[in-house]
């Protein structure tokens, strides 16, 4: 079902669709969390990603990610996305701060 609608969008130049990772309700000792106390979440997982931009010359440099990775996002910036009632956000290939390794 997700994947029908990342057919039909598809990120243009450097952008990065990213899927924002659920923040935590209760801490490792059961405590609830209220929600004005969560805080952002700043990891994300990929899940489209544009063709890149062309450089001077006219050579297509694609984007440093791919789908499925796990990202590191600024606290602040994106423009948020809603596909098939899902918030996604998108960021420029640039604003990303890291990608986690396995």
């Amino acid at each position: 079902m997700a994947g029908q609608a990342f057919r039909r969008f598809l990120p243009l130049f450097d952008r990065v669709l990213v899927e924002r990772f659920a923040a935590e309700t209760v801490t490792k000792g059961g405590i609830m969390l209220p929600e004005k106390t969560q805080g952002k979440v700043l990891q994300a997982t990929v899940v489209a990603v544009g063709p890149g931009t062309k450089t001077k010359t006219g050579q297509l440099e694609p984007v440093s990610v791919n789908v499925g990775d796990k990202v590191l996002l600024p606290e602040y910036g994106g423009t948020k996305v809603t596909i098939e009632e899902k918030e996604y956000f998108l960021f420029r290939d640039g604003d990303i701060l890291g990608k986690y390794v396995d």
